[in-house]
Formats: C-alpha cells, sequence, structure tokens
C-alpha cells in the first residue's frame, strides 16, 4: 500500500485531535511544533513538504514530549543545525536516540521504510549511522519489552490497522 502524507494527516488528527487539541500539518522547508496561541487554538506538528518520513519523525518527537513541552515552540528543545562538530554531533544523537526510536516503531507499524537520520550533511566528518542505528535498536528494544507508550501505542495501534500490518515484534526490527 503507498504510504501518503495525506493518510498519516488524517489518520494522526483522527487519533489525537480531540484528546491533545493537536493536528498534523504539512508545512514547507522546515518542521516545527507550534502550540496553540491567540490565532490558532490548536497546537500544530508542521513536517516538512510533505514527507511521509518527516511526519513520522516529527511525530515521534511530539510523543516524546510531556505536557509542559507540548505548551512549548518546538518543545523548548535544543537543536544545532547541519553542520554539527563530532562532539555537537554526539550529542545531537544522544537526544535522538528515543524520538527516532519512537520513528522506527511507528514506521514499523505502517510497513514503512526507516532510515535513521544523523542530520548532519554539511559536517566537517562523517558520523557513525551504523553505531547510532544500533543505539536506536537497542532503544526499541527496551521499549517493546517495558512496554509502549501510550501514544506511541496508540498511533502504533492506528496504522497497523490502516495498512494492515502484524503485530509489532522484535524481529521486525533490523540494523543494516
Amino acid at each position: 500500500m503507498p504510504h501518503s502524507y495525506q493518510d498519516i494527516i488524517t489518520l494522526f488528527n483522527q487519533t489525537f485531535y480531540q484528546e491533545f487539541n493537536t493536528k498534523l500539518e504539512r508545512g514547507g522547508d522546515e518542521p516545527i511544533y507550534l502550540p496553540a496561541d491567540d490565532n490558532v487554538s490548536y497546537h500544530r506538528i508542521v513536517f516538512a513538504r510533505g514527507f511521509y518520513a518527516s511526519a513520522l519523525h516529527e511525530i515521534a518527537h511530539w510523543c516524546v514530549a510531556g505536557p509542559e513541552r507540548r505548551l512549548l515552540e518546538d518543545f523548548g528543545y535544543w537543536y544545532q543545525p547541519d553542520g554539527r562538530t563530532a562532539h555537537v554531533q554526539a550529542e545531537f544523537e544522544k537526544v535522538e536516540v528515543r524520538p527516532q526510536a519512537y520513528e522506527w516503531i511507528l514506521a514499523a507499524s505502517a510497513g514503512f521504510p526507516f532510515n535513521v537520520s544523523c542530520d548532519n550533511l554539511q559536517g566537517d566528518f562523517e558520523p557513525d549511522r551504523l553505531a547510532f542505528m544500533n543505539k536506536v535498536y537497542k532503544e526499541v528494544q527496551t521499549i517493546l519489552s517495558e512496554g509502549v507508550p501510550y501514544r506511541v501505542r496508540l498511533l502504533s495501534d492506528t496504522l497497523r490497522s490502516f495498512y494492515h500490518t502484524p503485530e509489532l515484534e522484535l524481529d521486525q526490527f533490523e540494523v543494516k
């Protein structure tokens, strides 16, 4: 089944709008999370250019953010843009392990391919993508063994139902 951004928008909004006053929206070049304000009465997860993978990634960050962070633009998280040094890249990857594990769980639930995002094309070194993917895999393993958090589980169930994918098992996740 093809993966269209219109489907992920519809599925997300049907699953979360009522309970969390949050909608997923297609955006331009840069993704952003915007809390409700005087002009828009609901929170918005804006993903880049209609890319399905971007939608999953931004949703994963929303799933990590607690109630207080969901009241802050971009959840109040630190973000160092592309062009990071090795040290800054290591810090970036530390905070990206959990959201990318959630993203991988959601991608598997949708039958959509997952690739870790080192997100450093302009850096002065080549990040170790495989080592990072192994860290994300270990986090997926922990999440599946300890229990998938509520919002991730809700969307995972919705995606699995829509795309007719099987119940999640660790053997569906492969580092490559």
